[in-house]
């Protein structure tokens, strides 16, 4: 890999951004590999959870300056294409089968957000600032906007899209963008209680619960919802992996896939 850095330990990969001289901003190469190694990883049995870090000082800082200029002189179909692959990559992200961490060390800007609020959890520094600065060039945050607004809501979203003003730590974890803020010397500790509390679960009962999380958020409890949630709690039950938690359970030993 040419801008990111692979390690696995224990079940948990993690993934690392790698292009720290530029705060990790990313551009279409950075997009490419993300994708290849979350849509590889999210297939790896062996792979339970996964975190998304970074080097440096800061997190992301969004879409590179060199990629921006080119993007300057493309014509409305290299747009879109350009826009798709980056939407795409987001969707990579957010529908992995596994688990996963945003560990962010640092300032996070722009596309950034769109990273952090893909991922499962995230976890933030006290010092890490936050902004969506697209307006004060004149764009929009769209492609990562479905991820963003349905990790702050829609009412923060009004404010910090409109406004572009930056915000800390604090204020990402009172709207929810965050889940948790730490001093930087615990971050480590703290990402690593929430991987392996990730790890010990059962896997596929990991994975159903993402689906049921995409599948009920914002949908009105009706018949077709009740229904599908029944057959999910029947499904997982009767499976191999759900009579072997419940058997474990009983018999007061650790399920086969934590041994």
């Amino acid at each position: 890999m040419k801008h990111l850095q692979l390690a696995f330990d224990a079940g948990v990969a993690t993934v690392t951004l790698n292009r720290p001289d530029v705060r990790n901003a990313f551009n279409d190469e950075v997009i490419g590999e993300l994708s290849g190694v979350f849509a590889e990883y999210g297939e790896r049995r062996e792979v339970r959870c996964i975190v998304l870090a970074a080097n440096g000082a800061a997190f992301c800082a969004g879409a590179d300056l060199n990629w921006m200029k080119r993007m300057a002189s493309y014509s409305y179909e290299e747009n879109l294409d350009d826009a798709k692959a980056l939407a795409n990559m987001l969707r990579v992200i957010y529908r992995c089968p596994k688990p996963t961490i945003a560990r962010v060390q640092g300032d996070t800007y722009a596309g950034g957000m769109g990273l952090v609020a893909a991922c499962d959890i995230a976890i933030s520094v006290d010092t890490a600032n936050y902004c969506l600065s697209e307006v004060k060039l004149g764009l929009i945050p769209a492609t990562i906007s479905p991820y963003v607004i349905r990790a702050m809501g829609p009412r923060a979203a009004h404010r910090y899209f409109l406004t572009a003003e930056r915000f800390d730590a604090g204020e990402a974890l009172r709207i929810g963008f965050v889940h948790e803020v730490v001093k930087a010397g615990e971050l480590d500790a703290k990402v690593s209680e929430i991987a392996q509390a990730l790890v010990a679960a059962g896997p596929a009962a990991v994975k159903a619960c993402k689906e049921l999380v995409h599948d009920v958020a914002d949908r009105e409890i009706d018949h077709v919802l009740v229904e599908r949630t029944v057959k999910g709690i029947a499904d997982i039950r009767v499976s191999d992996e759900g009579r072997e938690g419940i058997q474990s359970f009983l018999g007061k030993r650790k399920p086969s896939w934590a041994t």
